[in-house]
């Protein structure tokens, strides 16, 4: 099984030696570069090849976290983002989720949920911190307008369910589920399932246990 290669950006050098050393004690990570800032990163992306990128979201220079992953994407669509950050401040957390971050941990958190997050995102799954997630649901919203089919959609894509698994689990058609799924974005004003993930966490549709 070939490793995960994961490359670590953060300007605090004690931060990245420890975040190697714990993930190279796994068979199954491979830390393959160490950048101080997005420019950094940015420059040596198409060399170091990573499937994972750890980020921290306050880097220094002229592109901080949310830019740093947006360019990221652009430039490599398949590599997976997490973002890694000091606070819980869910205008952040939604904006590097809009730039395409497939998940975000807090640097306080276990290092079993580091782990967690690189595995799953390579995997293609969306991962938040489960401390996040308690955050979030503590400022719950409510149901709004969305219709009994919606509320089922979007709990079956916070489980990281394909528009075809969904489709088979509510027996309805492909095209149906893409226009729910449509209808959702648009009605929750969020551009992509990681964002879903986190209004359907706010509206209690799913549990962190489910999501873990």
């Amino acid at each position: 099984m070939n490793a995960i290669a994961v490359v670590l950006v953060d300007d605090h050098r004690l931060v990245t030696r420890s975040l190697k050393a714990y993930l190279e004690s796994f068979p199954d990570l491979r830390v393959v570069g160490i950048a101080a800032s997005g420019e950094e990163v940015l420059e040596h992306l198409h060399e170091w090849k990573p499937q994972v990128v750890l980020q921290d979201l306050l880097l220094p220079g002229g592109i901080d976290g949310i830019e740093t992953t947006r360019r990221i994407l652009e430039r490599a669509p398949g590599v997976k983002v997490v973002a890694l950050t000091a606070s819980v401040d869910e205008a952040r957390m939604m904006g590097v989720l809009r730039a395409g971050a497939a998940g975000y941990v807090r640097k306080d958190a276990e290092p079993e949920i580091l782990l967690a997050a690189v595995r799953a995102v390579a995997r293609g799954k969306t991962y938040i911190d489960p401390s996040v997630g308690r955050q979030i649901l503590q400022a719950a919203s409510p149901q709004d307008d969305l219709t009994p089919r919606e509320v089922e959609v979007l709990r079956h894509l916070a489980l990281g369910r394909s528009n075809k698994e969904i489709a088979n689990a509510l027996t309805i058609g492909d095209e149906t589920v893409k226009t729910h799924v449509g209808n959702l974005l648009s009605k929750l004003q969020v551009e992509n399932r990681a964002q879903a993930i986190v209004q359907a966490l706010k509206r209690g549709l799913v549990s962190l246990e489910e999501l873990e």
